[in-house]
């Protein structure tokens, strides 16, 4: 990994204003429990993928453009000092968001919010979607 500084798509981030009815309703949807489930934040591994929540809506709201998607990184403020060199706009500061997750944005060269994370509890596995004809353990 050494020359590729961005490690691949890793989170689409949903705002929500309501964590435990969002968590009940994308536990539902995708058939699977989060892997990682605070106060703060719920993670869903979805194919190798993270659908998070966040009940944090002070950066944007719930609904039309609510979704942020973040790039995966080693290490977030070698990746936001990186992307500031490259011209981007710092959007936000390198966040701890709680259990060691670290992100940060720039305004990319056409106003688009680029995101980076990272996290120590997300893995990349196999497919998290269950197979429909198997019951749900």
């Amino acid at each position: 990994m050494d020359n590729q500084p961005i490690l691949g798509l890793r989170t689409a981030l949903y705002r929500v204003t309501d964590l435990d009815k969002a968590k009940e309703w994308y536990r539902a949807v995708l058939g699977i429990d989060p892997y990682f489930d605070e106060p703060f934040y719920v993670g869903f591994n979805v194919g190798g993928f993270e659908l998070g929540l966040d009940p944090d809506t002070s950066g944007g709201a719930p609904g039309l453009g609510g979704v942020g998607v973040y790039w995966g990184v080693e290490d977030a403020d070698a990746a936001l000092a990186r992307l500031r060199e490259l011209g981007g706009r710092e959007h936000s500061a390198v966040t701890d968001v709680g259990g060691g997750i670290r992100v940060a944005a720039v305004l990319d060269p056409f106003g688009n919010v680029f995101g980076v994370i990272e996290n120590p509890h997300f893995k990349i596995e196999g497919p998290a979607l269950p197979n429909p004809a198997e019951p749900r353990t």
